[in-house]
């Protein structure tokens, strides 16, 4: 029965979070509270409100003890708790979940900006993890390990040839700091296998992809997730890129599906003046809290565009909806997630917890960020159905009611809400450029297979010819020997040749290689400075800068 009174104890204790204000860590931008309403006396409220209450627990109980004690077979009590709490969770919104503790420590580690193991980028190529880089001044790069090693062995258990999934294999590989663990390395040109002694460590999680000048006065920043140290890593590529010149900035939000509150708060706030509001959050026990610029951004003037697409979500929202809203921004691209609703963590003994939907996000001008959802939404696939409906292609199948329009703060110009952010410029998913063939050499990694085995056998080669990544982007082309090493990857991974859909998809192709092979040898600053020139957005957005069309 003591699993029985934990859940008491957790719904309690749920109750006791439910009736605080709500917060979300503590803010380093400033964070302006509501004023507290006069008290109402609802007395006989709450007593019938406990009253159900008691009855529901106890129905629950009921329930529990006479599965424990009559049932049929042995029960794993802990299973069917667990069981429990997920099925109450599916009867609310999509994203109030529940974590088992080691689902709960692997979302950490991305969120809090680290985790701690060997310190190297890897790709698993079949079933062998081959590493694209080790990290700087990481442990691995320490002992001596290298771009393109495999590692085959780890503590003397294979972990290649073996079919081991890439979880176990992770295991294995990370451990707490300060721990030893032998790898056993397959390096191209050196017949035994060589090991290596690597102590574990610290290893940074960076959330800032790239950031590099993508037209003279104009900068770029790429971020892919935020996370406890997204600000810092910011501002020090925007340090960089004011430096070089940037006088505007694109900021690269395709993709991005979230993160941390505080740090979409500390991002938009490095475009707005002081007191302006970011993004407030209500719900039905948490009071309205409205999160406020501090003045000190770094990049207050200056032309903005931010670019969002299908996938970009929830932290992502709240950054690219603030800068729309105060008009500092322009949004290019399509239609944002729609995910606005805020989790509040709340743990179990065990180290499991749920992540309770509390509130939702607002934008600046009132706009709930949040898309439908409900059992008549089929909420999963609404990506699909606005692709089946026109939406990602075409702009004028894009129709909102007068009820969800509202106006930017300074120019009054006409926003919509009712999910997600619309951008002030359309780029429609260009679904020409992909065939059959196209589509199943992606899905079997062909372009990344080919790469990392040309890198393999030529990285020196190319080091010596390209001492830097601007020759190489200047002088590299992807010739006749990377395709016919391309081909035979295809043929291996059983994907039937067509010539004319393969002449179709060639020049992309050409640039996924030449990105890939640049990622492998100068990192990803150089992999999206090639792969951009495929990213109609990217391009749109610059055009946008340098003409104001």
């Amino acid at each position: 029965m003591r699993k029985i009174y934990t859940l008491i104890i957790a719904f309690c204790i749920t109750q006791a979070l439910m009736a605080q204000p709500g917060r979300i860590g503590q803010p380093q931008i400033q964070q302006r509270q509501p004023q507290m309403q006069p008290q109402i006396q609802r007395q006989p409220q709450m007593q019938q409100q406990a009253t159900s209450i008691d009855a529901e627990l106890q129905k629950l109980l009921v329930a529990e003890g006479a599965i424990s004690a009559l049932y049929v077979e042995d029960v794993d009590e802990k299973k069917i708790v667990e069981s429990a709490i997920r099925g109450m969770l599916e009867e609310l919104d999509p994203h109030s979940t529940y974590l088992t503790p080691e689902e709960n420590d692997k979302s950490n580690e991305t969120l809090m900006g680290s985790f701690e193991g060997i310190g190297v980028q890897f790709n698993m190529v079949e079933d062998t993890l081959f590493i694209v880089q080790p990290i700087p001044d990481g442990p691995s790069e320490k002992v001596g390990i290298l771009a393109g090693d495999r590692i085959v062995t780890v503590n003397d258990t294979a972990i290649a040839g073996v079919k081991m999934s890439q979880e176990s294999i992770m295991k294995r590989l990370r451990g707490p700091k300060g721990t030893k663990v032998v790898l056993g390395i397959n390096r191209r040109g050196v017949d035994e296998l060589i090991h290596f002694t690597v102590t574990r460590d610290k290893i940074p999680v960076n959330t800032v992809d790239a950031g590099y000048m993508i037209r003279p006065g104009i900068g770029y920043i790429k971020i892919s997730s935020f996370g406890a140290t997204t600000v810092q890593e910011f501002e020090e590529k925007l340090s960089d890129l004011r430096r070089q010149g940037a006088q505007s900035l694109i900021l690269d939000l395709q993709g991005n599906g979230g993160g941390l509150l505080m740090a979409a708060v500390g991002i938009a706030n490095e475009f707005l003046n002081r007191d302006q509001m970011v993004v407030y959050t209500e719900g039905r026990r948490s009071p309205r809290s409205a999160y406020m610029a501090d003045g000190r951004g770094r990049f207050r003037d200056g032309k903005v565009v931010v670019l969002v697409d299908e996938y970009s979500a929830s932290a992502s929202e709240i950054v690219s909806g603030a800068v729309q809203d105060w008009d500092r921004a322009t949004i290019v691209g399509r239609r944002s997630f729609g995910k606005g609703l805020v989790q509040r963590p709340i743990e179990f003994h065990d180290g499991s917890l749920i992540r309770l939907t509390v509130a939702k996000y607002y934008t600046p001008v009132g706009r709930c960020i949040q898309k439908p959802y409900g059992k008549d939404v089929d909420y999963g696939d609404d990506i699909l159905e606005r692709l089946n409906h026109g939406e990602l292609t075409n702009r004028d199948s894009i129709h909102f009611p007068d009820s969800l329009k509202y106006s930017t703060m300074i120019e009054r110009r006409t926003v919509y809400g009712g999910g997600g952010i619309m951008p002030d410029i359309f780029v429609p998913l260009d679904t020409t450029r992909t065939n059959q063939y196209y589509r199943k050499v992606t899905a079997k990694n062909v372009v990344l297979n080919t790469s990392m085995q040309y890198t393999e056998r030529n990285r020196r080669m190319l080091q010596r010819r390209y001492r830097t990544f601007a020759d190489y982007n200047r002088g590299f082309e992807v010739g006749n020997d990377v395709l016919k090493l391309f081909q035979d990857k295809a043929s291996d991974a059983k994907v039937d040749f067509d010539e004319e859909q393969y002449n179709e998809s060639l020049p992309i192709f050409k640039t996924q290689l030449k990105a890939s092979i640049a990622r492998l040898i100068w990192g990803m600053n150089a992999y999206y400075q090639v792969i951009q020139e495929l990213d109609e957005t990217i391009l749109r957005a610059v055009k946008y800068m340098e003409t104001g069309e």
